[in-house]
């Protein structure tokens, strides 16, 4: 019977891998590329900054970006909190 239930397991996993390997896009060719061509056209002069990637990080999504870098101060905290020293003694 388990030796059933194993085959049947692999047997799905395998082909929910294969159905996945076999619907990815083509290296290099997204299948729309609007939202990339509006911050290639607009970026500079919107943001005044000459780095695309920079432009979108800091000024399109900047909000997002301060919540992640809270996020991740906060889990640092805790990883502290939990295993660091006593407080008194930093």
């Amino acid at each position: 019977m388990r030796k059933g239930i194993k085959a049947v397991t692999l047997a799905v996993l395998f082909s929910l891998f294969l159905l996945t390997a076999v619907s990815v896009h083509p290296f290099g060719r997204p299948p729309e590329t609007g939202m990339d061509d509006y911050f290639i056209l607009n970026g500079q002069e919107q943001t005044g900054c000459n780095n695309i990637v920079t432009s979108v990080v800091f000024d399109y999504r900047g909000i997002d970006t301060l919540i992640e870098a809270a996020v991740l101060f906060a889990a640092v905290m805790g990883v502290f909190m939990v295993f660091g020293r006593d407080v008194n003694g930093w």
